[in-house]
C-alpha cells in the first residue's frame, strides 16, 4: 500500500522541517508501517524536504510536471529535474490542475508519458464532479479520463504507475466517499484496466483522495481494491498522517 502526501501551496522552511521530523520519529516506534509512503512538497521545498528525507524510508514526490523536457517553457519543470532532484513520484492529472488550470484529459496523457520516460512513477488522478456524480455519470467520466492515458500511453506504461480516484466534490470539502462507494469506484478502474491487460489491473495500486483523516481511514484502507490515500490537509499535522499511515494493512 501507498500513503502519499500532497502538501498543496503549504509550508514554510521551519514548519516543513518540524513536521518531517515529526513524522520520520513517529516511524521509528513499533508500531512503524511496513508499506510506502511519500511526501509531496511545492516545488520550491522539493530540495529541502529530500535533504530531510535523505535518511529515511519515506519517499519524495513532486505536485506536478511539465510534459516538455526542455526549452524555453518559463515557470515549468520537466520531469528529468525532478529525476535529479531524487524524486520517485509525480503527481498528474490532480482535479486542481484540472479545473484551475485547464488541464485537459490529453494533456495530462502526455505528462504521465514524459514521466515514464524518465522511469519516474506517476500517480494519475481521476475524479468526477459533484454534478456528474448526482447524474449518474461517475464511471462514464473515469472511463474517459482512463482511456485518455491508456491510448497514448499504453497499457504496458501502467506497470509502474499508481491510480488516484479522488471524487472532487469530497476534497477540501470535509465530505468524504463512504467506503462502500469508493470501492465501487476502485474496483471499476481495476475492471477498466482488466479489459487490457488483466496481471495489470491486479497489481497497481489504486489510492483513495477525497478527505481522508484520522477517524475514516482504517475504514477506507479496509476495502479490497483501496490500496492507500492521496491526503491533502490531513498530512500537514503529523498526528494525523502518522495515524492514516498506520491505517494500512
Amino acid at each position: 500500500m501507498l500513503v502519499a502526501a500532497n502538501w498543496k501551496m503549504n509550508g514554510s522552511k521551519v514548519a516543513n522541517e518540524t513536521l518531517i521530523k515529526g513524522v520520520i520519529a513517529g516511524f521509528s516506534d513499533a508500531e512503524s508501517v511496513n508499506n510506502d509512503v511519500a511526501i509531496c512538497p511545492p516545488f520550491v521545498y522539493i530540495d529541502s524536504v529530500g535533504q530531510l528525507l535523505a535518511d529515511s524510508e519515506v519517499r519524495l514526490g513532486a505536485q506536478n510536471v511539465s510534459h516538455l523536457e526542455i526549452g524555453a517553457y518559463t515557470g515549468e519543470v520537466s520531469p528529468s529535474m525532478l529525476k535529479d532532484m531524487a524524486c520517485r513520484y509525480v503527481i498528474v492529472g490532480h482535479s486542481e490542475r484540472r479545473s484551475l488550470y485547464a488541464e485537459g484529459d490529453q494533456l495530462v496523457a502526455q505528462k504521465f508519458v514524459s514521466v515514464t520516460k524518465q522511469d519516474l512513477i506517476p500517480i494519475l488522478c481521476v475524479g468526477e464532479l459533484l454534478e456528474e456524480r448526482e447524474a449518474c455519470d461517475t464511471n462514464d467520466v473515469i472511463a474517459r479520463q482512463l482511456d485518455a492515458v491508456i491510448d497514448l500511453a499504453g497499457i504496458e506504461n501502467f506497470k509502474n504507475a499508481i491510480i488516484a480516484y479522488e471524487p472532487v466534490w469530497a476534497i477540501g470539502t470535509g465530505k468524504t466517499a463512504t467506503p462502500k462507494q469508493a470501492q465501487e469506484v476502485h474496483e471499476f478502474i481495476r475492471l477498466r484496466l482488466a479489459r487490457h491487460d488483466v496481471a495489470i489491473a491486479n497489481d497497481i495500486r489504486i489510492l483513495y483522495g477525497g478527505s481522508v483523516n484520522a477517524n475514516n481511514a482504517q475504514d477506507l484502507f479496509s476495502m479490497a481494491d483501496i490500496d492507500g490515500g492521496l491526503i491533502g490537509g490531513a498530512s500537514l499535522i503529523v498526528d494525523d498522517f502518522l495515524s492514516i499511515c498506520k491505517a494500512m494493512r
